[in-house]
């Protein structure tokens, strides 16, 4: 069977929690994208989740595309391994690629940078940048308030009905790929009249 994806983003944390579960998901994730033929895309470090994900995927012959701004290639130290390593002059351009070379995102733990990469996966989703599913993986309940404050923003009114749904969850890596698969694009914010707004 084909994949329904040729390659997926992949935004985790470049740190290493004390607690084995995170980076065992990141492996786990790696490896299971390398096993269905569908190609990594992601932030190009070598620590933490990221480069978990990465070496995993590369050790099954996966193919894994690096994306890292200049400023951030000595930090992070950038991953020299990746079938494609891309330096780019910001993270904005980091974020265009990511958005421009993959089918949809996967969002694993991670802290701030993996939030910015993840809200604006949903906002350019709103607003019809991209039509692309974004799925959140929430292992060992780490997204459950997030989870919970995403459906207040709902409830509230402060996102429409029409994207309530953007917002993929599930704390199995089949189980959200199988809902990303089945995904089917919502209007877009660019298509509504004033009166739908």
């Amino acid at each position: 069977m084909t994949a329904p994806f040729k390659r997926l983003a992949v935004y985790c944390g470049s740190a290493t929690p004390a607690d084995p579960v995170y980076i065992e998901t990141a492996r786990m994730t790696g490896a299971t994208l390398a096993n269905r033929g569908i190609g990594v895309v992601y932030g190009g470090g070598r620590l933490g989740l990221m480069g978990a994900t990465a070496d995993a995927a590369l050790e099954l012959g996966g193919e894994v595309i690096g994306i890292i701004p200049e400023a951030l290639v000595r930090p992070e130290v950038a991953h020299q391994g990746c079938t494609e390593l891309h330096v780019v002059p910001g993270m904005h351009a980091r974020k265009q690629a990511f958005t421009d070379l993959s089918d949809g995102f996967i969002v694993l733990p991670g802290g701030v940078g993996t939030m910015d990469e993840l809200w604006e996966a949903i906002s350019w989703s709103q607003l019809g940048y991209h039509d692309k599913p974004v799925g959140l993986l929430n292992v060992n309940g780490f997204y459950d308030q997030l989870v919970a404050f995403n459906r207040h923003m709902i409830e509230v009114g402060f996102i429409r009905p029409q994207h309530a749904n953007i917002l993929i969850v599930d704390d199995t890596l089949d189980g959200l790929l199988a809902k990303m698969a089945a995904y089917e694009p919502h209007q877009s914010i660019f298509s509504m009249t004033t009166d739908d707004l």
